[in-house]
C-alpha cells in the first residue's frame, strides 16, 4: 500500500531503462573479456585500436545513461528505442571490425529484439527487425577482412610457407569459429534461463495480483452486506430507542433528584446512553455513497488526534492513558478526518481498553513514518494478547462467535484504514499485551 505515488507507466520506463543500462554493462564487460581471451589466448590478430574505441564508445552511451536515471525527467519509449537502436549499430560496428556475417557471434542481434518485444510495444518490434536484418544483410557483402597471420618461417621453401600459413589460418579460423560456438550457446542458455524465469516471476506476480483483488472483491461484499444490515437495523430500532428516550426522561422527571438522588444519577446515565446509540444509528443510516471529500474534511493532525482522543476518554473516562509523542513528528501537517476512520480508532482504542491491565493502562506512540507523507500510531494495552491463530485472520473477514472484542469491528477497520490509503498490523509483544501499529497518509492542505 504504501507506495511512492508515481504513475505506473512512469515507473515501469524507467525501470526498463535501468534494466538496458545493465545489460549494456554486461555487454560492455562480456566484449572486452572476449576480446582479450581472442588476442591473448586464442592469438586472433584483430583491429583492436578499432574494436576498443568502439567499446569506449558503448561505455559513452552508457555513462549518459547513468547520468539520465539521476534525473526526474520522464522516461519515454521512443528514448528507449533510440538506445536500443545505439546498441544494434554498435553491435554491428564490432561485427563488421571481425568478420561480418562469417562471425559466429551474428545471434547477438536477437538480443535488441528479445528486449524491444518486451519492453515497447509492437510497433517498435517491427522498426527493430527491420533494422536489424538490414544491418545483418549489410555485414554479409561488406566487413573488415582479419589481419593475416604471418609466421616468421626462415629455412621454408615458398610452398611449403603457403601451405603451413594456409592451414594456421583454418585452425585459427576453426578456433575463433569453435569459441564462438560455444560462447553463443553459454549466452543463449543463459538468457533463455533469464527471461523464462522473468516469466514465470511475471505470471505469478500477475495470479497474485488476482487473488488480492478477488480478495479486495469478496471484502468489499461483505462490507456492502454489512452496510445493508446496519441501515436496516439503524431503521428497525430508531422507534425502539425513541420510545425508551421518552420513558426514560419520565422516570428522570419523576423520581427527583432531591428525593431519589442515587435512581435519579441512574437514570441521566441510562438517558445519555441512549442518546449515543442514536447518535450511531443516525450516522449507520447515513448514505454510504458519499465520497471521502464529502464525508471528511482535511485538518490538522494533531487537532485531528486530540478531537478523537477526547471523544474516546469521554466514553471510557475511566481507563489510564500513557500517550508518548516523537519530537520528530510532523503533528503539524494535515490529515483527511475522515468519520468512519475516527471510529475505526476509537474502536480499537475501546478493544484495548477492555482487556488491558487497570494499573498499566494504554500506551499510544506517535512516531514519525519512514515513508514520507504518513504518519506512525502505535496502540498497546497490557492484557493477555492475541491468540496466535487469529492474528492471521484478522481482518481479513469477520470472525464468527469472536469473544476477544476482534470480529466486525477490526475488520470494519482494517478495510477502512486500507481504503484510505494506510497500512495496520498487529502483533504480540514478548512482555505481553497486544500491539497495533498503523500508518496513515498525510494530506496537502487545500
Amino acid at each position: 500500500m504504501l507506495i511512492n505515488f508515481i504513475p505506473k507507466a512512469e515507473i515501469s520506463a524507467k525501470e526498463n531503462l535501468e534494466w538496458l543500462f545493465i545489460l549494456r554493462n554486461l555487454m560492455i564487460g562480456g566484449e572486452s573479456l572476449l576480446l582479450l581471451i581472442s588476442i591473448d589466448i586464442l592469438k586472433i590478430q584483430l583491429h583492436q585500436d578499432a574494436l576498443w574505441l568502439t567499446i569506449i564508445a558503448i561505455g559513452s552511451v552508457n555513462l549518459y545513461t547513468w547520468m539520465r536515471l539521476k534525473t526526474d525527467t520522464p522516461v519515454s519509449e521512443m528514448e528507449i528505442f533510440s538506445q536500443l537502436a545505439i546498441d544494434v549499430f554498435a553491435i554491428a560496428a564490432l561485427l563488421y571490425l571481425t568478420g561480418g556475417a562469417t562471425n559466429p557471434f551474428t545471434w547477438i542481434f536477437l538480443l535488441p529484439v528479445i528486449l524491444t518485444a518486451i519492453i515497447l510495444p509492437h510497433t517498435y518490434t517491427w522498426y527493430m527487425v527491420i533494422l536489424t536484418t538490414t544491418l545483418y544483410t549489410f555485414l554479409i557483402p561488406y566487413h573488415a577482412t582479419l589481419t593475416t597471420v604471418e609466421p616468421h618461417l626462415m629455412h621454408m621453401d615458398m610452398a611449403s610457407m603457403s601451405e603451413q600459413m594456409h592451414t594456421m589460418q583454418d585452425e585459427e579460423f576453426f578456433n575463433f569459429h569453435i569459441f564462438g560456438m560455444w560462447f553463443g550457446f553459454v549466452c543463449s542458455a543463459g538468457l533463455v534461463a533469464f527471461f523464462a524465469l522473468e516469466l514465470s516471476n511475471t505470471i505469478k506476480a500477475g495470479e497474485r495480483t488476482l487473488a488480492e483483488a478477488r480478495e479486495r472483491a469478496l471484502q468489499d461484499e461483505r462490507i456492502i452486506s454489512l452496510g445493508t444490515l446496519a441501515a436496516s437495523a439503524a431503521h428497525d430500532m430508531g422507534t425502539p430507542l425513541g420510545t425508551m428516550a421518552i420513558i426514560a426522561h419520565e422516570l428522570k422527571d419523576e423520581y427527583s433528584q432531591e428525593v431519589h438522588a442515587e435512581l435519579h444519577d441512574k437514570m441521566i446515565i441510562i438517558q445519555e446512553q441512549i442518546d449515543r446509540c442514536k447518535q450511531a444509528l443516525s450516522v449507520m443510516s447515513a448514505s454510504a455513497g458519499e465520497s471521502r471529500a464529502e464525508s471528511g474534511h482535511i485538518t490538522m493532525l494533531c487537532d485531528y488526534l486530540d478531537e478523537v482522543l477526547v471523544h474516546w476518554r469521554s466514553q471510557q473516562p475511566g481507563v489510564k492513558l500513557n500517550l508518548h509523542i516523537n519530537p520528530l513528528a510532523p503533528m503539524n501537517q494535515f490529515i483527511l478526518a475522515d468519520l468512519t476512520l475516527s471510529h475505526s480508532l476509537i474502536n480499537i482504542l475501546n478493544n484495548a481498553a477492555e482487556v488491558t491491565d487497570t494499573e498499566k493502562g494504554i500506551d499510544i506512540a506517535i512516531n514519525p513514518c519512514t515513508v514520507k507523507n504518513f504518519i506512525g500510531l502505535r496502540i498497546r494495552d497490557y492484557g493477555p494478547g492475541i491468540p496466535e491463530k487469529l492474528i492471521d485472520k484478522i481482518g481479513k473477514a469477520p470472525i464468527a462467535g469472536s469473544k476477544e472484542g476482534l470480529g466486525v469491528g477490526l475488520f470494519l477497520t482494517y478495510s477502512t484504514i486500507d481504503r484510505l490509503g494506510g497500512k495496520i498490523d498487529i502483533s504480540n509483544p514478548s512482555t505481553g499485551g497486544a500491539c497495533i501499529d498503523i500508518i496513515l497518509p498525510l494530506v496537502e492542505p487545500k
